[in-house]
C-alpha cells in the first residue's frame, strides 16, 4: 500500500502522537508498504529518512515551543497525486488534519483518523477561566470533532477506555476499531540499564521513574506528593522525571517545598532512543495522569520489565492489570505512596511483577498491531468505494 500520514507534529518533537506515527511508519515500511509523512517544518532538524515532506511552520506564543504547521504548500499539492496513494491517515483534526480531509476528498481517497487525544481536556490552556465559558468551549470542541469524524471512512481508537467515551459521549456507532500504538518490545530487552545506572550513580538508590509532558493535565502533583511520603521511610529513593513543559518551574518549586530537591532528577526531554535504558535502570514506574487515551508510556515500562503503580484512569487501565503487573490506585498521594512502598519493600514481589510485566508487554508487539491497522485501511478503501462514512448518532450522550 501507499499510505500518507498527516501529523501536526513529527520528529524532532517527542510526544505520544509522534511516537505512534514513527513506530507505525517503521513497522509498516518493514512489512513492505510505503509510508509518506506530511508534518511541520523544523529548520534545525534534517531528515535522514525518505518520504518525509514538510509544511512551513510558525512558532506561536503559547505554552509550547513546538512550531505550528501552516497547511499551505504548492510543492506538496503537486506531489500528492503522483504518489498514487491508497489511503490518507490523519493524526490530528486541525491544521494538517483539515488538509488531510481536503486532500482525501479531492483525490477521492479514504480518510482514516486516529483519536489520539482527549481534546476537551486541553481547554484550560485558553485564558478564559469562567466555568460557563469553559463548558461552552468543551461542547464546541466535541461537536466539531463529531463533524470531523463524519468526513472519515474509519476512526482508529487507541484504547477500550476511549472507545467507551466515543460511544457514550460522542455517539460513535459504526466504522471504528481499537488499535493501540504498540511498541518494539525487543529494543527494551537489549537496553543497557545497568550501564546507565552506574553512570548516573544510582547503584545504591531505589529509582522510581515517570515519563510525560510537564503540564497540568499529567497530574504531577499527586505523584510528587506520593514520592515525598515514600521518601520518609525510604531515604535511598531517587525520583526521575523524563519530559519537559510549561509546568516545569512550578514542579521544581513543589519539589523544593516537599524537601525533595536532592532526590528528584528532571532530565528534560530525551531522545526516544535513550528512553529504554532509563526505564531498564529503574526499579519501578509511577504514573499519575488521568487524561490518557492510551497507556503508551505504561506499555514501554512493562516492556522494560518494570512494576507499575498508576492512577486508575482511562488509557492506563487498558494496559495495566491491577495486582498482576503492578497496582492501579485512586487519584490520591497517600494511595499512590502506599502502593509504591508495597513494591519497593518486597524483592520477591518485584520479581513476580517483573515477570508478569514482560509477559503482558508481548501483547502490544508492533507487528501484530500494524497488521491490524492494515486491515483497517483495507476496510476504509472498501467503504470509500461503497460511499460509506463513519456513523455518529445525533445528539447522543453528553453532547449538546
Amino acid at each position: 500500500m501507499h499510505i500518507a500520514f498527516f501529523s501536526n507534529y513529527y520528529l524532532p518533537v517527542v510526544n505520544g502522537v509522534v511516537r505512534s506515527v514513527d513506530t507505525f511508519r517503521q513497522e509498516l515500511s518493514r512489512l513492505g508498504h510505503n509510508v509518506f509523512i506530511f508534518a511541520q517544518q523544523d529548520n534545525d532538524f534534517e531528515d535522514d529518512e525518505p518520504f518525509i515532506y514538510r509544511y512551513p511552520a510558525l512558532s506561536l506564543p503559547l505554552s509550547t515551543s513546538v512550531p505550528a504547521a501552516i497547511p499551505v504548500s504548492a510543492f506538496i499539492d503537486r506531489l500528492l497525486p503522483s504518489l498514487k496513494l491508497d489511503v490518507i491517515h490523519s493524526h490530528h483534526p486541525i491544521l494538517l488534519g483539515q488538509t488531510a480531509a481536503k486532500k482525501a476528498s479531492e483525490l477521492e481517497l479514504p480518510l482514516v483518523f486516529t483519536f489520539h487525544t482527549q481534546y476537551q481536556e486541553y481547554i484550560h490552556y485558553f485564558p478564559l477561566p469562567q466555568e460557563i465559558v469553559q463548558d461552552f468551549l468543551k461542547d464546541l470542541v466535541q461537536n466539531w470533532l463529531v463533524d470531523y469524524m463524519r468526513q472519515c471512512q474509519h476512526v482508529v481508537i487507541p484504547s477500550e477506555s476511549m472507545r467507551n467515551v466515543l460511544e457514550q459521549d460522542y455517539g460513535l456507532r459504526a466504522r471504528y476499531t481499537v488499535v493501540p500504538t504498540g511498541i518494539q518490545v525487543d529494543r527494551y530487552a537489549t537496553a543497557d540499564g545497568e550501564g546507565l545506572r552506574k553512570r548516573m550513580k544510582w547503584q545504591e538508590e531505589q529509582v522510581v521513574i515517570s515519563i510525560g509532558r510537564l503540564a497540568a493535565e499529567k497530574n504531577w502533583g499527586t505523584f510528587l506528593r506520593a514520592a515525598a511520603e515514600v521518601y520518609r521511610e525510604h531515604p535511598a529513593l531517587r525520583v526521575v522525571l523524563i519530559g519537559d513543559g510549561s509546568q516545569r518551574e512550578e514542579l521544581e518549586d513543589l519539589v523544593n517545598e516537599l524537601g525533595m530537591t536532592e532526590r528528584v532528577t528532571f532530565t528534560g526531554e530525551l531522545p526516544f532512543d535513550d528512553i529504554p535504558a532509563y526505564l531498564k535502570a529503574a526499579d519501578l514506574f509511577a504514573f499519575a495522569s488521568t487524561t490518557e487515551t492510551q497507556g503508551l508510556v505504561t506499555m514501554e515500562a512493562l516492556a522494560a520489565g518494570l512494576p507499575v503503580v498508576a492512577v486508575d484512569a482511562s488509557g492506563t487501565r487498558d494496559v495495566l492489570e491491577d495486582g498482576k503487573q503492578g497496582f492501579l490506585v485512586e487519584d490520591d498521594p497517600q494511595a499512590m505512596a502506599g502502593a509504591i512502598k508495597k513494591v519497593l519493600e518486597s524483592q520477591e514481589g518485584r520479581d513476580q511483577l517483573h515477570r508478569a510485566a514482560l509477559e503482558r508487554a508481548k501483547s502490544f508487539d508492533i507487528q501484530h498491531l500494524s497488521e491490524k491497522l492494515l486491515d483497517v485501511y483495507q476496510q476504509a478503501i472498501e467503504d470509500k468505494q461503497a460511499g460509506g462514512f463513519v456513523e455518529i448518532e445525533e445528539h447522543s450522550g453528553k453532547r449538546r
